[in-house]
């Protein structure tokens, strides 16, 4: 894999994580550097091990991973886009200061990451170096989530409530489709 291969990879891996992040940031008054920074490493950590997981499910059987990696990223996504929606259909004008708790950061940082374990399943066959690629998908999305949560603070003090509604309904717009290119349901 070349190097221009790999930045390519590792940024389209961290769009789904960029577009979570977002949503987070919009749920903080003041973010600080340290909870930018900690909410991507979460991101970042997460999409790091998960194609090191597939790439270990891979090399076992690349039919099984791919036979339900889709359908847990469209659960997964949809679950914590409708409680989002949910979320933000409740509040009032203002995005109100709520801690972040960590299992539903962990949550949300595991469901933008399950693309990124069929693609370590992938690399497996292709004998890629699984080290090198994880490590760029973790900076990457590492470096994109922060910038995600900057941006969705300066962005949820002008839309509001509906910065949490919108992005559900991207999570949701990602787990279908992450489900429409793996299944042949919506390709009738």
């Amino acid at each position: 894999m070349t190097p221009i291969t790999l930045l390519f990879l590792a940024v389209s891996m961290s769009a789904d994580a960029f577009a979570a992040s977002i949503s987070k940031g919009a749920e903080l008054q003041k973010p600080r550097y340290r909870h930018a920074i900690g909410i991507g490493l979460v991101f970042g950590v997460i999409e790091a091990i998960t194609p090191v997981l597939g790439w270990v499910a891979g090399k076992a059987s690349q039919q099984y991973v791919q036979a339900w990696d889709h359908w847990v990223a469209f659960t997964l996504l949809t679950l914590i886009g409708l409680h989002m929606m949910h979320t933000g259909l409740k509040k009032e004008d203002k995005i109100e200061h709520r801690k972040q708790t960590l299992w539903l950061l962990v949550l949300t940082a595991t469901a933008t990451s399950i693309d990124a374990m069929a693609v370590g399943a992938s690399l497996a066959f292709i004998d890629a170096n699984i080290i090198a690629t994880s490590l760029a998908i973790g900076l990457a999305t590492t470096v994109m989530a922060s910038i995600g949560t900057f941006l969705g603070n300066k962005l949820g003090k002008f839309v509001g409530h509906w910065a949490e509604l919108i992005s559900g309904i991207v999570l949701i717009g990602i787990g279908l489709a992450v489900l429409a290119e793996h299944t042949a349901f919506f390709n009738a």
